[in-house]
């Protein structure tokens, strides 16, 4: 499965990314109540910071501005961090789920490392831009001084050619 499928699964909320159950279902090629019902059976091994369940905020602002499409549902659906999928990987047990399991991981380690370097290459971008700024304010002092010099070296001129006397 690429890498880009799962990522495009992944929201960010709560300042997590995560990953939301009917997605991983989908996945894992299992329905959405199945897995939760793993789920629960093994709650323990989800705190809040594995796995949560949207609010209705949550829920409005993801899937009711068309950022994603969500069939008729009766529940509010549960978020699985990075952390709650590997969780997953130790109460599914199928060939299928082991497998998705360790691409959605390179997914999210995929993402980490996007955003890795896009600070890296802002920091580099920010200091350019310093650096860069005082060249060009260096540049423009000597300029002005030379003008300035320039200025004040002025003394007239003789003419240059000839000249008819009368």
């Amino acid at each position: 499965m690429e890498i880009q499928i799962i990522q495009n699964k992944i929201y960010e909320i709560r300042g997590l990314k995560v990953i939301l159950d009917k997605d991983l279902a989908a996945l894992y090629e299992v329905t959405t109540g199945n897995l939760n019902k793993a789920v629960k059976r093994n709650v323990d091994r989800f705190p809040s910071d594995f796995m949560f369940q949207l609010t209705n905020e949550e829920f409005d602002l993801i899937f009711q501005n068309g950022t994603s499409s969500w069939g008729g549902t009766r529940k509010l659906p549960y978020a699985f961090s990075e952390h709650g999928v590997a969780m997953l990987a130790g109460i599914l047990n199928s060939t299928k789920a082991i497998e998705i399991n360790i691409e959605i991981v390179r997914a999210f380690i995929a993402l980490r490392q996007f955003a890795l370097g896009y600070a890296e290459l802002n920091k580099k971008l920010e200091q350019f831009m310093l650096d860069t700024n005082m060249q060009f304010n260096e540049i423009y002092q000597v300029l002005t001084e030379l003008a300035s010099q320039n200025e004040q070296n002025k003394k007239p001129l003789k003419p240059i050619g000839y000249s008819t006397y009368e």
